[in-house]
């Protein structure tokens, strides 16, 4: 494909099938066409990508793009082609005729855009091969790994900065989706990029819904949320493998195409699990955080963490992964206080002082998230510095607000029992005093002889635990981990107890009720007017082509473009290439076949 003499217009409209730009893109484009280097922060599913696709479009040589994953370059590759572009990725996946014929089109300039691991491209060998390429530009992909102050720090991204030296001429362009402020100084000094511009898009996703529950019965909690989205592919993540087989299990006992993936299994099965998960095979993925980074999967309308995430940004980076194609999405997460001390005790188990004090201040703004009373979009954007003027309206808080009353007597009651049974026991046996449970372990501590026996018997064991869990938030009780979670004094308590401080606590929210059968639509309609069985129709279609064509499903069309097409009910090529997602390419491709089912419909 030669160099494009058309305006960036005309290839997002030709190429991409997008009539307009998203916010920032064409100042992104433009900066970079014209030669400087650039910092985007935009969230997941804003469009990164096209920042740097057009340019390689409209600039001499081949954009060299820096992805940490071979998935992911996989499926940026298939999509590409998909729309004409000339694309490929060098990577381990390649047999040696393969990585000599992809070798062979960077030297002769039949490249637009190569994808490559950071290890690769920093190869003396590779760099040697690029000295005497025409490079239109390096992009680096998920740049926050540049820096120790991310939550996904990589060695390997460290030696990206001396692409500056070695190639100065060359815009650099680093994007992320999650950096807050340290980090992305930090990635800007560490690339040499230090006085480029920073275009920051905002990290609001107004499309995905977040939601905290309080970590009860878990597996019914899980199950209940997933017959929800009987259609809707959906991604679980829990922190250990272990616990990554038994839910998978679960929800395929169930009757869910579920399949686990982590780590420790072989390759060629983390492969399959992928592959059928792209092509909707599988509905659901039960993963460790090894899974997520590498999908560019637009459709995936849930994410479930099981677990609490070790921080905001990794928990903002994977619900992410729900509603990259701006339709509705919906963000889980069950909150424990166990799951809480037990990521504290990993992190502190760590052997480097400074990650340790890091990581465990990030895990603490991460459970200051899960507990918020407030608006969670106000919090979790309120962390990346930018600020929420109003309640979102699409959260558990906005949609369901907790009650709060005056808990000082009750905190007070809290307090009495934790130090009139020695400050050695975890919050159970706490609250079974209080509610006056006579316990095997009650009776062999002697604790019915108490004054603070029974003192709290009109509360529930919820109530009462929701009142100890927030003392410990507000820092007026703590967990000693090595003392099997026993409730210790802080030095704040005292003020409590003496009244001297007014404690508003939020209600425990009563538990949700049975969920009834899920209607069978689409959760990426909700909200749209749209021929419900024209668009099943179309995906039929989509995973037919799909098979054949071996891609995933939405490199042929996203769910997003086979609504606006059941929407609209195109009738011709020109109304066709109106629909958002259809470019000139996937016309030629699949114009026909999608008409047809269009003009059926129509009768």
């Amino acid at each position: 494909m030669p160099i494009r003499t058309t305006t960036i217009d005309t290839t997002l409209a030709e190429v991409f099938g997008f009539s307009e730009f998203r916010p920032h893109q064409r100042e992104i484009i433009e900066h970079i066409t014209q030669g400087g280097d650039a910092f985007v922060l935009m969230p997941t599913g804003g469009g990164k990508s096209l920042c740097y696709q057009i340019p390689a479009l409209h600039m001499p040589g081949t954009a060299i793009v820096v992805s940490p994953l071979i998935s992911l370059m996989k499926d940026q590759v298939d999509a590409l082609q998909a729309n004409g572009v000339r694309a490929a990725c060098l990577n381990s996946s390649l047999d040696a005729d393969q990585a000599s014929a992809t070798l062979r089109d960077l030297r002769e300039g039949a490249l637009d855009l190569l994808y490559v691991a950071p290890e690769r491209l920093m190869l003396p060998g590779f760099l040697n091969v690029l000295h005497t390429c025409d490079i239109a530009l390096f992009a680096i992909d998920e740049a926050h790994c540049v820096s120790q102050w991310g939550h996904d720090f990589r060695p390997t991204y460290v030696a990206l900065g001396e692409l500056r030296e070695l190639f100065p001429r060359t815009p650099l362009i680093a994007l992320t989706a999650t950096a807050d402020d340290q980090t992305r100084e930090d990635v800007r000094i560490r690339l040499h990029i230090a006085t480029a511009p920073v275009f920051a898009a905002g990290f609001d996703r107004p499309n995905i819904r977040y939601t905290v529950a309080d970590k009860r019965q878990a597996p019914q909690q899980l199950a209940r949320f997933v017959s929800e989205f009987p259609d809707d592919s959906g991604i679980v993540y829990c922190l250990s493998r272990k616990r990554v087989e038994q839910v998978a299990a679960r929800l395929k006992s169930s009757g869910v195409a579920a399949a686990a993936y982590h780590a420790g299994l072989s390759a060629p099965e983390r492969t399959r699990v992928q592959d059928a998960f792209l092509a909707d095979e599988i509905r659901v993925v039960v993963a460790t955080v090894a899974f997520g980074m590498g999908i560019d999967k637009p459709d995936v309308r849930f994410v479930v963490h099981y677990d609490l995430p070790k921080s905001i940004e990794s928990y903002y980076q994977e619900t992410g992964r729900s509603g990259r194609d701006g339709l509705p999405a919906e963000a889980l997460l069950l909150f424990g206080l166990q799951d809480a001390m037990t990521a504290r005790m990993l992190i502190e188990s760590g052997s480097n002082p400074d990650q340790v004090r890091i990581e465990l201040h990030k895990l603490q703004t991460m459970i200051a998230f899960a507990e918020a009373t407030t608006c969670r979009r106000r919090v979790l954007l309120g962390y990346f510095g930018e600020r929420q003027p109003q309640e979102c309206g699409n959260c558990d808080v906005c949609l369901d607000p907790p009650q709060l009353y005056d808990a000082t007597v009750d905190a007070q009651k809290a307090l009495s029992a934790v130090h009139r049974t020695g400050q050695r026991f975890g919050i159970g046996h706490v609250v079974d005093v209080l509610r006056g449970r006579s316990t095997d372990k009650v009776g062999e501590w002697g604790h019915e002889g108490l004054s603070v026996f029974g003192v709290g018997e009109e509360l529930s064991v919820d109530e009462w635990t929701s009142v100890i869990r927030q003392l410990i938030h507000h820092g007026h009780l703590t967990q000693d981990i090595a003392a099997y979670s026993a409730l210790k004094f802080t030095e704040t308590t005292g003020d409590v107890l003496r009244g001297d401080v007014e404690l508003q606590f939020a209600r425990p929210r009563a538990k949700a009720p049975k969920a009834a059968k899920a209607p069978k639509r689409s959760r990426a309609l909700e909200g749209l007017e749209v021929d419900e069985e024209l668009f099943e129709r179309l995906r039929e279609l989509r995973t037919v082509l799909a098979a054949e064509a071996g891609v995933p499903a939405y490199v042929v069309f996203a769910d997003r473009t086979l609504a606006d097409m059941a929407a609209r009910r195109p009738t011709t090529p020109e109304e066709m290439l109106e629909v958002h997602g259809v470019g000139a390419a996937k016309l030629r491709r699949y114009g026909e076949a999608f008409l047809e089912v269009v003009g059926d419909a129509r009768g």
